[in-house]
């Protein structure tokens, strides 16, 4: 195995309906996911033993993080002895319902099977991906789908390349805690109704998300964040997974830069923009194409 470089794409939540909580702990969901532009960038190369670089004082560097155990994982379902250094770029902010470690752990599969001569099929990396996390099968595919279960069914979803504002005020949110919040009868009364198709001229008609409930009431801030990203110009607006990450969805680049210039004065957090990958582009042949503003 020589060496070689990955783009680990963000994504957003465009759609994300909480169905009821399963016997196994997991919820039972139906979501639709758009990868982005905005990527971390892994990179291997020959070492004496598994090692993993990370420069970003909130990424550990050992078994706690998720590239090291998609590397044992991949080991261990196909008997390769790792002799690999793995350096891991963080630009996707951490924690933040953009799904960063999901990505690092996909690219890591991605990258090790390739580099073994791919012994193992999308199905098996699609396995191994699920049991380090619900989001990892989504990146191991190319472009926006639509997932069901627990995320992890997957069906291909024709979206064009959306523009994205990112905002995220760089709060702590546990992911497991916002589940552990769900009031399942304020669901039934205020949740958003389950679609069978998202028509992708009209996102502002579907374009919603049940985790919002309980984020922002926990931080109402992020609420009038959302009115500011709606005055900016945003076709629609939304929290992307459990949060804090919140995003403005526009239909051209100029539009996207020139909202996030206007709105950089009013917020104090990280602010980006992004386009979304289609599945026509799949995960190759761009670079990491996002502007922090």
């Amino acid at each position: 195995m020589s060496g070689g470089r990955w783009l680990c794409p963000a994504k957003v939540n465009l759609y994300l309906k909480i169905l009821g909580r399963r016997q196994d702990g997991y919820h039972e969901l139906v979501t639709v996911m758009q990868p982005l532009t905005l990527a971390d960038e892994l990179y291997w190369g020959p070492g004496p033993e598994l090692t993993l670089e990370c420069r970003h004082p909130e990424v550990p560097k050992g078994p706690d993080n998720l590239v090291w155990r998609a590397a044992q994982a991949f080991a261990a379902a196909t008997g390769q002895e790792l002799q690999i250094h793995l350096r891991l770029v963080k630009n996707i902010p951490v924690a933040a319902g953009l799904g960063g470690g999901s990505s690092d752990a996909a690219a890591t599969l991605l990258a090790l099977n390739e580099g073994a001569g791919n012994p193992l099929d999308l199905a098996a990396l699609s396995q191994l991906g699920a049991a380090l996390g619900a989001d990892v099968p989504f990146f191991l595919q190319p472009g926006p789908a639509v997932g069901r279960g627990i995320g992890t069914d997957l069906a291909p979803l024709d979206l064009p390349p959306y523009w994205y504002v990112l905002f995220n005020p760089g709060v702590a949110l546990s992911t497991r805690w916002v589940y552990a919040q769900l009031d399942p009868d304020t669901l039934a009364r205020h949740g958003v109704p389950g679609r069978d198709t998202w028509d992708a001229q009209h996102p502002e008609a579907w374009v919603a998300n049940d985790l919002e409930t309980v984020t922002l009431r926990r931080y109402p801030e992020l609420g009038e964040a959302l009115e500011k990203i709606a005055q900016a110009g945003a076709r629609t607006q939304g929290m992307s997974g459990s949060g804090p990450t919140l995003f403005g969805l526009f239909e051209e680049a100029t539009f996207a830069r020139a909202a996030a210039a206007r709105l950089r004065p009013q917020f104090s957090g990280w602010l980006a923009v992004a386009r979304g990958l289609t599945r026509e582009g799949g995960l190759t042949g761009w670079e990491n194409q996002a502007w922090i503003i």
